[in-house]
C-alpha cells in the first residue's frame, strides 16, 4: 500500500522527493500517514478535497483485498 500511494501522489506534486509515507498499524487498523512538502499540500487534496477522496477511495479498495483490517489514509503536515 506504501508503494500505491507514493505511485499516485509523486507524479501531483512539484516535489516527489519529499513524498514520505509512514505506517502506523496496531491489531484493528493500519493508518497510512502521507507528508509532502508543504507546498504541494494543496495538490494532494485538491479543490474541495477531491482528490484525497480519490486516492483515499483508489487505497481503500486495494487495501481490502489485501488485509482485513480497516485502512485509513491521513495527509499530515
Amino acid at each position: 500500500m506504501k508503494q500505491l500511494i507514493e505511485t499516485i501522489v509523486k507524479p501531483l506534486v512539484d516535489h516527489p522527493d519529499d513524498v514520505k509515507v509512514e505506517i502506523d498499524e496496531n491489531a484493528s487498523r493500519i493508518v497510512y500517514k502521507l507528508s509532502v512538502h508543504s507546498e504541494d499540500t494543496g495538490k494532494v487534496i485538491g479543490k474541495q478535497g477531491r482528490v484525497a477522496k480519490a486516492i483515499r477511495s483508489i487505497v481503500y479498495s486495494a487495501a481490502s483485498n489485501y488485509h482485513k483490517k480497516k485502512t485509513y489514509v491521513d495527509i499530515v503536515d
